[in-house]
């Protein structure tokens, strides 16, 4: 993925850590969710839209290293 640099700007920063910080809850739910499901097809599925989320996450540190799970 290409990378803008207005991508790196303070605005840019602002809304990255208010996604980051919604992907993180997400991940969190959908992790609850893998615990109440039994069909291993929906658990695949699950687990693979948390890796994705994953790598999402990744990029945004990359981006900004100043970004911590605490942010």
């Amino acid at each position: 993925m290409s990378e803008k640099t207005e991508d790196r700007s303070e605005e840019s920063k602002i809304k990255h850590i208010a996604y980051y910080k919604s992907l993180t809850q997400v991940i969190k739910n959908i992790q609850k969710e893998k615990l109440e499901e039994s069909d291993e097809r929906i658990i695949r599925h699950l687990d693979s839209r948390i890796e994705s989320m994953n790598l999402d996450k990744k990029r945004i540190r990359e981006m900004f290293p100043e970004i911590n799970e605490d942010n």
